[in-house]
């Protein structure tokens, strides 16, 4: 039987995602809006089956911080970390950004919490 993930979302992903759709909504519609949550949902849905799969985020990779991985829903990257059975989320971003310090700053806060 599959291994199965309880997916939980941080405060930064529901506050990335809220501007993200609010974004959309303005700038492009609501049905745009709409759409991309939905394949977010889908996605996210996705991790409680078989996180493993994604890649381990390439910035972080490169300083040493192999714990956190990424599910990719173009433009946008959806960063998460594995913790026993659980999938925290942890952001989601527009990936066409320089997301680098962003990203180690994220991590990095997450060490000393």
């Amino acid at each position: 039987m599959a291994e199965k993930f309880e997916v939980l979302w941080s405060r930064s992903a529901v506050n990335d995602l809220d501007e993200i759709l609010d974004y959309l909504a303005e700038e492009a519609s609501i049905d745009r809006a709409l759409d991309l949550y939905e394949k977010v949902r889908g996605q996210v849905a996705s991790l409680s089956r078989l996180p493993r799969r994604c890649r381990y985020v390439p910035e972080l990779k490169a300083v040493g911080l192999t714990e956190f991985r990424e599910a990719i829903l173009p433009p946008y990257r959806i960063f998460f970390r594995l913790v026993d059975d659980r999938v925290i989320l942890l952001g989601i971003l527009d990936g066409r950004r320089d997301l680098e310090e962003l990203l180690i700053q994220r991590a990095l806060e997450l060490d000393d919490s």
